[in-house]
């Protein structure tokens, strides 16, 4: 009996012992679903706010917001062509910026006559250097420029490893990605500063969320821009100008590997037009979105994933594209 009793004694010591523990538990256990619960909230929030109540509510006026003139680099195609189109149809007179002085005045005809606002163009190659920038620099002088959009991006023909880059792609990648965007906010930024209203809009990508191996320099290039606009907008935003990272994840675009499962248009995959139709949406309402809220979603898993698995899983799927598009050279 002495035994026994001893025992219940040990029994409701270990109980009180682990009552606190479990309480403890719990305690972090509320904490932890609460935070997500949170979390969740605000995202789903965002998400409403960006992407749909937009459509409830009416849209900006830009020309008020921002200005009548907006600058678009990248702007023959892609993105940067669908982003002009969409801003020309909510009033905003357009000047293109591209390399191809026969895709520039196709294009800018075909804004100027589809949506009956006034067009120009600068033909200008991002790739050669300093020099190119004596020429926007004139072009741009005596406009009064509301928008920016730095779309202008050079992508791998494939994914593929870093020694196996050219040194030739690897500065192009560099000046194009990173010192044409400076450059060009360098530019246009003083000309906002004085009216004391602009939007710049960088476009980065979703690389940047977590490091993408084989795709290296891309993904570095474009997470420098996703830093550049934030803190530029930190910098700027109490002078009255607006600037955004733009980070989208695959748009179905020439930019992509031809064959590869993000060449032509699904569910996650937009094309050019439906994603600017969204994203031009977000703008003054988002200092760093994906512009498209499908793209969203995958943005915010992509960032709670654990790097491992998210590098894994894009070194996988680089592989893959990278094979597919040797086996094509080879036929």
């Amino acid at each position: 009996m002495a035994a026994v009793d001893r025992f219940s004694l040990l029994y409701r010591e270990i109980g009180r012992t682990c009552n606190f523990y479990i309480e403890a538990l719990a305690i972090i256990g509320a904490w932890y679903t609460a935070r997500k619960f949170i979390s969740f909230a605000l995202n789903s929030y965002s998400l409403l706010r960006l992407h749909f109540l937009p459509k409830v509510v009416g849209e900006i006026d830009l020309v008020k917001r921002y200005g009548k003139w907006a600058v678009v680099t990248g702007s023959t195609d892609g993105i940067g062509k669908a982003y002009a189109e969409e801003l020309a149809r909510r009033g905003v007179n357009i000047i293109l910026i591209s390399r191809s002085k026969e895709k520039l005045e196709a294009v800018s005809r075909s804004i100027a006559e589809t949506y009956k606002v006034e067009t120009d163009f600068i033909v200008a190659d991002f790739s050669k250097g300093r020099e190119v920038y004596l020429p926007i620099k004139e072009g741009l002088k005596d406009r009064e420029i509301g928008i920016l959009v730095n779309n202008v991006g050079l992508f791998y023909t494939y994914p593929d490893y870093f020694t196996n880059m050219t040194e030739d792609l690897m500065w192009d990648m560099m000046n194009i990605n990173i010192a044409s965007a400076n450059m060009m906010v360098h530019i246009v930024l003083p000309g906002m500063l004085e009216k004391k209203k602009g939007a710049i809009v960088n476009v980065s990508s979703a690389s940047c969320c977590q490091p993408t191996p084989m795709l290296t320099v891309y993904g570095a290039s474009k997470a420098y821009l996703d830093y550049f606009s934030r803190a530029l907008h930190y910098e700027y935003s109490s002078k009255g100008i607006f600037i955004q990272s733009l980070t989208p994840f695959v748009v179905a675009t020439k930019m992509v590997p031809r064959g590869s499962v993000g060449s032509k248009r699904s569910f996650f995959f937009p094309s050019a037009e439906e994603y600017a139709s969204q994203a031009v949406s977000t703008l003054g309402l988002s200092k760093r979105t994906t512009g498209y809220w499908k793209h969203a979603m995958q943005f915010t898993l992509g960032e709670h994933l654990p790097e491992w698995i998210w590098a894994w899983g894009a070194k996988f799927l680089a592989r893959i594209v990278r094979k597919e598009a040797l086996t094509s050279k080879l036929k």
